[in-house]
């Protein structure tokens, strides 16, 4: 696998947390570098973990797994966003989500389950996958910290509508993912 390849699936496998981290950003009253960071940590790890436990179960579980990783994730996507939405509308609250270490695992649970396929795809192609984990956890880092940034200068335009935009991002790209394994969307 060329270096160009690795970096193309890098930047695929990133889009759904680059995506996801934007609707966090959109969620911050105020930018925190100290969460964007977090959050750009925990996407990247997760993106890099996952292809890593792929690889080393190797086909074991192929199976089993790959069918479904696109409902779970669908799933997941969409109950967080769910949540957000129905958040927005209770009284007295603040449109500003509360930064949460449970809801940021999930997200980069929900957002690195595709990359488990991929860890998958890697052990049968015998790719070297320290290097290749090493730039997917990279790349996946550097555009969820800068998509929690960008989503905060959108967040302080459209406060009240912050909460609610966060949540239909993740159910779009939770249906996003769901049509592209169905065969019903080609992108």
């Amino acid at each position: 696998m060329s270096a160009i390849e690795l970096f193309a699936i890098a930047l695929g496998l990133s889009m759904d947390a680059f995506a996801v981290a934007i609707g966090k950003g959109l969620c911050m009253r105020k930018i925190q570098f100290q969460h964007a960071f977090a959050i750009g940590l925990f996407f990247g790890g997760f993106q890099a973990l996952m292809p890593l436990i792929g690889y080393i179960l190797g086909t074991q579980f192929k199976n089993l797994v790959t069918p479904v990783d696109h409902w779970i994730i669908f799933a997941l996507l969409c109950l967080i966003g769910i949540n957000m939405v129905l958040e927005s509308r209770k009284e007295d609250k603040d449109v500003y989500e509360k930064f949460s270490l449970k809801n940021i695992t999930a997200l980069s649970l929900a957002t690195s389950i595709d990359a488990f396929a991929v860890g998958i795809t890697f052990s049968l192609l015998q790719a070297n996958i320290f290097m290749s984990i090493a730039v997917i956890g990279l790349v996946t880092f550097v555009l969820s910290f800068f998509g929690v940034v960008i989503g905060n200068m959108f967040g302080v335009r459209f406060k009240a509508k912050a909460e609610v935009a966060g949540g239909i991002i993740l159910i779009l790209i939770g249906t996003k993912i769901l049509l592209e394994h169905l065969g019903v969307l080609y992108i």
